[in-house]
């Protein structure tokens, strides 16, 4: 029964990485006629935006495929308590969770900045003007590239995958 949640996991993993896949080729519109910078710009944001929704989707069922390995059948927790709450704070792969949760720059807690950051919408930004001239570095939130999300993708996949190699061997 985990190893569907495992498959789930992986395929939008899979679909997540085939967005970012896209982000490296020039699309061709028409005949022959490439895309204008507008165009560009929103296929790009459109992609990125996706390919973070398919990874927070797969965090959630990860978390659903490590209760099914405690066989809670039914049970889809939402967050980390809730799967702590459900199967128990000792297991390994909480205490795991837990580590990546309070490690900076770890792919949970990238997620997290994700989620945030794609749930909210944009800071307003101050104009320049006479009487504000000293420049302030402002906090442009999470690292979007195609690398870090691709960085995040492999080290999700990789903790699914070591999971369920894991619990097979039982």
């Amino acid at each position: 029964m985990a190893s569907q949640w495992h498959s789930q996991v992986s395929q939008k993993l899979f679909l997540a990485r085939t967005l970012l896949g896209q982000l490296d080729r020039p699309t061709v519109e028409g005949v022959g006629h490439p895309p204008n910078e507008a165009e560009q710009a929103l296929r790009r944001e459109a992609a990125i935006q996706g390919a973070i929704e398919l990874l927070l989707r797969s965090r959630k069922l990860l978390l659903v495929m490590i209760a099914r390995l405690y066989q809670k059948k039914s049970e889809e927790p939402a967050t980390l308590d809730e799967l702590a709450s459900l199967i128990g704070p000792e297991p390994n792969e909480i205490s795991r969770l837990r580590d990546l949760e309070q490690r900076s720059g770890s792919w949970w807690n990238h997620l997290e900045q994700l989620e945030r950051s794609q749930s909210r919408p944009p800071a307003t930004k101050k104009t320049v003007s006479a009487e504000n001239i000293i420049a302030v570095a402002a906090d442009t939130g999470p690292d979007r590239s195609a690398a870090a999300l691709l960085k995040t993708l492999n080290a999700v996949k990789h903790f699914a995958d070591d999971l369920e190699d894991q619990h097979s061997e039982w």
